[in-house]
C-alpha cells in the first residue's frame, strides 16, 4: 500500500507516522489549515511568521487539531529553520498501515474543508 508524504516506523513495540510538510508561514487566519495531500508532502499553511519558532509551534497546533490528537504526540524532526519539515506522530499503538491511511483520510478531508 502506497501512502504518500507518510510512513510509518517501528520502534520499541511503539510505531511513528512521520509527516513529510511543505509550510507556507504568513498565511491569512481564513487560509490556516491542511491545504494540499500531495505524493510528496502535505501543504500546510500558518498564520504565525517563521520566527522564533511560532511557524512550527503553529504546525504542531493544526496537525493536532486536524487529527484530533495532543501536541504532545507530535515532534518536529527535521526542518526546524525550513518550509520543508518532518513532523513525528509519536506513540501510535496496533496497525502502522491503518493509523496512516485513517490520518491521511482526515488530512485530505480537511484540505477539502480548506478549498
Amino acid at each position: 500500500m502506497h501512502l504518500p508524504a507518510a510512513s510509518k516506523k517501528a520502534s520499541q513495540s511503539r510505531l511513528q507516522l512521520q509527516l513529510q510538510l511543505r509550510v507556507k508561514p504568513g498565511a491569512s487566519k481564513c487560509r490556516e489549515g491542511i491545504s494540499a495531500v500531495g505524493d510528496d508532502a502535505i501543504e500546510l499553511c500558518v498564520a504565525a511568521q517563521a520566527r522564533d519558532g511560532e511557524a512550527n509551534q503553529a504546525v504542531i497546533r493544526v496537525l493536532s487539531e486536524v487529527l484530533g490528537l495532543p501536541k504532545s504526540r507530535f515532534v518536529l524532526s527535521r526542518g526546524m529553520k525550513s518550509r520543508d519539515k518532518t513532523v513525528l506522530l509519536q506513540d501510535l499503538e496496533g496497525d502502522g498501515p491503518v493509523h496512516a491511511a485513517r490520518a491521511l483520510d482526515l488530512l485530505r478531508q480537511a484540505s477539502l474543508d480548506n478549498e
